[in-house]
């Protein structure tokens, strides 16, 4: 089974025109929030800061996410949204024979989910790998959880066996 979330592309990049549009307007209308404090330089950290902090939720949360479990291996990719095509930043990959994965957890947090892997290496000691799945839609994490299930389920019938 493959699937991306490759379609979030163009919301994030008009979440990121918003915010950059929303930072022109608090720039051009600085003296309306004069009343949170009597120092403008006090005013405007906060102002900065609180777009700072925005700006960087997004990028955290804005990651691509590819899943292919063709074949003989599983091959699990995230990447940064804006410039992966040119830059290799904050990519990480992972692939593995699928009789080496001993389990996985989906975490959802408040404005953050993560699916964990837990893969068994040929020592027999099983290292965690954490993958960033908040823009994945509920249909297609559904279908990675299906797949993943059958495979755990699969290496602890052959365990048995």
């Amino acid at each position: 089974m493959r699937t991306n979330n490759s379609k979030v592309k163009n919301v994030i990049v008009s979440v990121y025109f918003i915010l950059i549009v929303f930072a022109i307007l608090l720039a051009t209308v600085f003296s309306a929030f004069s009343h949170l404090s009597p120092n403008p330089l006090i005013t405007f950290f906060l102002l900065a800061s609180s777009f700072g902090a925005l700006f960087f939720i997004v990028h955290f949360i804005s990651k691509y996410f590819e899943y292919d479990s063709d074949g003989l291996k599983v091959v699990v990719t995230n990447k940064g949204l804006l410039l992966s095509d040119h830059f290799n930043y904050r990519e990480h990959t992972v692939e593995f024979y699928k009789e080496r994965l001993s389990g996985f957890k989906f975490n959802n947090y408040l404005f953050f989910k993560s699916l964990v892997l837990y893969i068994e290496n040929s020592k027999g000691q099983v290292r965690k790998e954490r993958f960033n799945v908040t823009l994945v839609s509920r249909k297609k994490r559904k279908y990675i959880r299906q797949s993943l299930t059958k495979m755990v389920k699969q290496n602890r019938k052959s365990e048995d066996s």
